[in-house]
């Protein structure tokens, strides 16, 4: 390892060259390739005396980086995306400088101050508590986990003598939720949704009374989605919050996804509910504009989730004061600053100006509804209640959705698989971008 040197000095320069380059210029959208054909290119690089900085990122400038899809591509509308704001982006270098620890209060006090306001903007728009507080971590499975966790924790303090526990949530509730209930040994009872796709408050007061009535088993937590993932669909928050409520149920709402729009005037009501619930997630990297990878993780009752989280061993015994140590809030000891960039770009645009961004994907996935309905070829499965447009072209089969996908990322138009519902293929666009543009949606819609 070396000093910072004239050598590393030069290749600080071309790094951040690299990286305003990539910030100025318009975003690839590349593509992968197999890791034979990689092989062929670059060979081995890990080697006994270095290829040095600058080989090394000539490699993955050329070669590396284009075999990759870039998210932040306007026409790139797959799966859920990720448009980080230049002050975003520019702030994660500034991270990554910074050699920051977040785990703790007494190591990262300041990072943990500004991440703490940052999440302080989420728990005021859902109307929690002022009481109410989290942490950032990896993403939305982490993030269930780690309030699942919890909920059960409290379960089990209301019914000591219950040795089986489920977690309640719709069929169409993100694959987290099942991942978090096989790595707890917990129950899964999923409810099947209503034919407007949402999960309404009624099925899941049924579903629950007669699910204990049947089995010895005690639901630890209901889960309202906040904007499924693959239809955009808000489920009935406030009547699943009521439910939830009126059994002493935990309530955690997982708005990954969605719940950035709780700052869109247009669509706030949507959410209605939230208010109630013991714990949240949104993921700023989705649709707040964020790099990867942040989750906000927001408790109602924090003391609640330190009780179950926070590690003990003797040499963690400094940090066990009344500081609040992010790592005590979820399934995580050693973390980075990961809300950082997202609050640097809070703080230097200003909350106006993500309603703003907010609201112009909601726009544009309107626009994108009617002229797929206008279309000759298209149909649209339903109207879109957030940002992602789901619609089927009329006669195709799965083959004919593969092939055109292929066809479309080839030629570098845009990056849009095929997904499925109700065992069905469907082509959907996830619109999280502000630089997406119905001239994108034209140009992607004249290729069916």
């Amino acid at each position: 390892m070396h000093e910072f040197n004239s050598e590393v000095e030069e290749l600080a320069k071309e790094v951040l060259a690299y990286s305003l380059h990539r910030l100025k210029s318009d975003p690839p959208l590349d593509g992968p390739r197999s890791a034979e054909d990689l092989f062929k290119e670059v060979g081995n690089t890990i080697t006994a005396k270095g290829l040095g900085g600058h080989q090394a990122l000539e490699v993955f400038t050329s070669v590396l980086a284009k075999a990759c899809i870039s998210t932040d591509h306007p026409r790139n509308l797959a799966f859920i995306p990720s448009a980080p704001s230049e002050h975003a982006n520019l702030f994660d270098l500034v991270v990554g400088a910074s050699s920051l620890y977040g785990g703790s209060w007494q190591e990262g006090a300041g990072a943990v101050f500004a991440e703490n306001q940052a999440l302080q903007w989420l728990i005021d728009l859902a109307k929690l508590p002022s009481s109410a507080g989290g942490v950032f971590v990896q993403g939305g499975t982490i993030g269930n986990l780690s309030a699942l966790v919890v909920a059960r924790a409290q379960a089990r303090k209301k019914h000591p003598l219950v040795t089986r526990f489920a977690i309640a949530c719709s069929a169409e509730a993100h694959s987290s939720i099942a991942s978090a209930a096989m790595v707890m040994d917990v129950e899964l009872l999923k409810i099947e949704v209503s034919e407007s796709g949402k999960l309404i408050g009624e099925d899941v007061a049924s579903a629950i009374d007669a699910f204990e009535a049947l089995v010895d088993v005690r639901v630890c937590a209901v889960v309202a989605t906040g904007g499924t993932t693959n239809l955009g669909i808000i489920d009935d928050i406030a009547g699943i919050g009521k439910v939830a409520r009126d059994r002493g149920i935990w309530f955690h709402v997982d708005g990954a996804y969605g719940l950035a729009a709780l700052c869109a005037p247009s669509v706030r009501s949507h959410f209605d509910g939230v208010e109630l619930a013991d714990s949240f997630i949104v993921d700023p990297h989705k649709w707040l504009f964020a790099p990867f990878d942040a989750c906000a993780l927001v408790y109602r009752n924090p003391e609640l989730a330190k009780e179950v989280h926070q590690q003990k061993a003797s040499y963690l015994d400094t940090l066990h004061d009344d500081s609040w140590s992010p790592s005590d809030y979820a399934i995580n000891l050693t973390r980075r600053t990961r809300g950082l960039p997202f609050w640097f770009s809070l703080a230097a645009n200003g909350t106006d100006a993500y309603t703003q961004a907010v609201e112009q994907s909601i726009t544009v996935a309107k626009q994108a509804a009617e002229l797929i309905k206008n279309h000759p070829n298209l149909t649209l499965l339903c109207e879109p209640e957030l940002s992602i447009v789901a619609f089927t072209v009329n006669g195709w089969k799965i083959e004919d959705y593969a092939k055109w996908s292929e066809s479309l990322l080839e030629k570098q138009i845009g990056f849009i698989p095929y997904s499925s519902h109700k065992g069905q293929p469907i082509l959907r666009f996830a619109i999280v971008n502000p630089w997406t543009t119905i001239a994108d949606i034209e140009f992607i819609l004249a290729t069916l």
